[in-house]
């Protein structure tokens, strides 16, 4: 009896480490790599719902930058928000503000960190860099997160040794306002990992989706391929199909869009569409949703990328 006493309660003992091993990472300290307009708003919104938060750039000035921007964007969230207690609003903005601090050096804040969300330029080599240097700093448990729209996470995941906590976390602009977040899990990533991004992304007050490690992920596997074929039919206006202004106001009337694809592509950037269809292309060269286009191409060659530059499809003032 004594010995089946004992097994019993090393079995007991085994099957309690596992399930502790097994446990979700709650996710209380974040480091966010790139201070733009997408890893301000990770920064932002993870701050305002409690996280610490770290805001890495390569420069002071990069992050005075993305600071001044985040308090802006809080200061109109408190606005709306607070709109019967400006005083409260203003304790808003100070706290969150108060829970981001900024650093030029990754490697140095990453060891006390639960997450890594990196939002940075849309070049595979730049990231498998940065990540298989900061994989050398940062803690077991640390969790490792890419917020690209169109590259590959195994890619980059396999720079690093920790595959299994690697995954995609992909928000939408502007972050703030967007309640989506695609969740992309590799074949990979444990499913601790995938559940414990879950509940980060809940915990921000998002709503998050699971996607596989495919190209787009879902909404720009069908956003992209639509806009592509908005440009296509535009190119064909000589064949007497539609001019981009009837393309948009189409869609908007017809099937309730609040932007027309022309609208959205200048919104997006010229730069980034082209950036994400050639890199498909390259993977898939016979699919026809992934062919480049000429007048998209000629538009980026002449610097015209939309709203950003002041001309895209459309001219701004």
């Amino acid at each position: 009896m004594a010995f089946v006493t004992r097994q019993f309660m090393r079995s007991m003992s085994s099957s309690s480490t596992a399930s502790a091993s097994a446990k979700k990472i709650i996710v209380k300290h974040v480091t966010v790599i790139g201070g733009g307009l997408m890893g301000a708003g990770i920064a932002q919104v993870a701050a305002a719902t409690g996280h610490t938060v770290v805001l890495v750039d390569q420069t002071e000035d990069i992050l005075a930058k993305s600071k001044k921007g985040i308090e802006e964007s809080l200061r109109k969230v408190a606005k709306k928000k607070f709109a019967e207690n400006p005083k409260a609003g203003d304790e808003f903005v100070e706290k969150t503000l108060s829970s981001i601090v900024t650093s030029t050096d990754a490697a140095s804040v990453v060891h006390s960190t639960d997450l890594v969300v990196e939002a940075i330029v849309e070049n595979l080599k730049v990231k498998n860099e940065l990540f298989k240097r900061l994989d050398k700093f940062a803690a077991e448990h640390t969790i490792f997160a890419s917020n690209t729209s169109s590259l590959q996470i195994t890619s980059i995941a396999n720079a690093t040794t920790r595959q299994d906590r690697f995954a995609g976390l992909h928000f939408f602009n502007p972050v703030p306002l967007m309640k989506l977040v695609e969740v992309i899990k590799t074949p990979m990533t444990s499913q601790k990992t995938f559940e414990s991004l879950v509940d980060f992304s809940k915990a921000l007050g998002k709503h998050p989706v699971s996607c596989k490690d495919t190209p787009g992920f879902v909404v720009n596997r069908l956003l992209v391929p639509y806009l592509m074929e908005a440009i296509r039919l535009y190119e064909r206006v000589s064949d007497g199909d539609a001019s981009k202004e009837d393309i948009d106001t189409a869609m908007k009337l017809g099937a309730g869009y609040p932007m027309g694809p022309f609208e959205l592509l200048d919104y997006v950037g010229l730069d980034t569409t082209k950036f994400i269809i050639d890199g498909w292309h390259e993977i898939d060269v016979k699919n026809p949703l992934y062919q480049p286009s000429p007048c998209l191409n000629k538009l980026v060659a002449e610097n015209k990328f939309g709203k950003k530059t002041g001309e895209g499809f459309y001219k701004y003032k």
